[in-house]
């Protein structure tokens, strides 16, 4: 009996610590996917490195509206490892990560919006935001799921990673290269942060 009240008390003190720390961080690291050499995915001449960079600052500009500091990963096309990204999000205690990466697969018909996250401390960050990207975007939903991509697996703060479309779906392909389609991205992700914070 005292080992299953033991368990609750500690059960107990890792929600309150969450939830004190979604209430608190005062930093948005922004990580915008692939760059330089890195294209990643990609279709005649819409590169998803170019998409990110563009919805990154997007998102900065209106998350530093509402008050947050912001960091970026990268400021133009020059490459980052996945460590150093990693290593750039652990040295703000105070904060949380948001990776932005646009989809590609081999069959064109893939399309849609889906947000991960890989520690349960993320789950809420993640639901928020991607619950944010669809009152703006009105696309097809993928859902909310975990996965253990480097950049949320290794960070020790609140972290997710953002697929905002496939560049492969040519109707997809289209609303991404409209700055239209990029803002609603970013201002979905920006009000499903400030929709977290307040939680």
């Amino acid at each position: 009996m005292k080992s299953f009240i033991k368990l609750l008390s500690v059960a107990a003190l890792c929600a309150f610590g969450a939830a004190a720390h979604a209430a608190s961080f005062r930093t948005v690291v922004i990580d915008p996917g692939h760059g330089g050499f890195d294209n990643g995915g990609l279709w005649g001449r819409v590169y998803e490195k170019h998409l990110a960079l563009d919805t990154a600052a997007r998102l900065e500009s209106h998350l530093r509206q509402m008050g947050y500091n912001t960091v970026l990963t990268r400021r133009s096309d020059y490459f980052i490892s996945l460590p150093q990204r990693v290593n750039i999000a652990n040295s703000y205690k105070n904060a949380i990560f948001v990776s932005i990466h646009f989809n590609h697969a081999e069959s064109g018909s893939a399309n849609g919006i889906e947000t991960y996250y890989n520690t349960p401390q993320s789950q809420a960050l993640a639901a928020y935001v991607h619950r944010g990207i669809m009152k703006k975007a009105h696309v097809i939903d993928r859902g909310v799921k975990t996965a253990r991509f480097y950049v949320i697996r290794n960070t020790t703060i609140p972290s997710i990673l953002v697929e905002g479309g496939f560049v492969s779906c040519c109707d997809e392909r289209n609303r991404l290269k409209s700055g239209w389609y990029r803002e609603a991205l970013a201002q979905g992700i920006a009000d499903g942060i400030q929709r977290f914070k307040g939680n």
